[in-house]
């Protein structure tokens, strides 16, 4: 897997995961949602992803949306 596809799945369960974490225990869970949201939000426009830098210094494959 490269970066590109490691960082969607990492979004993917964490929105999944605070949905039902919303359901089951607090709505303020949600706001983990909106977080997540607004991150790959504004990493579409900048081409800046936390994550991305993360799993580059982790030695992960690059891939396309993320190479540098």
């Amino acid at each position: 897997m490269n970066i590109d596809r490691l960082v969607l799945a990492f979004a993917g369960s964490v929105i999944l995961l605070s949905v039902a974490l919303a359901h089951f225990v607090s709505a303020n869970w949600l706001w983990l949602t909106l977080f997540v949201g607004a991150n790959l939000l504004q990493s579409a426009f900048t081409g800046f992803c936390p994550l991305a830098k993360i799993l580059r210094l982790l030695g992960v494959k690059p891939g396309h949306a993320f190479p540098n």
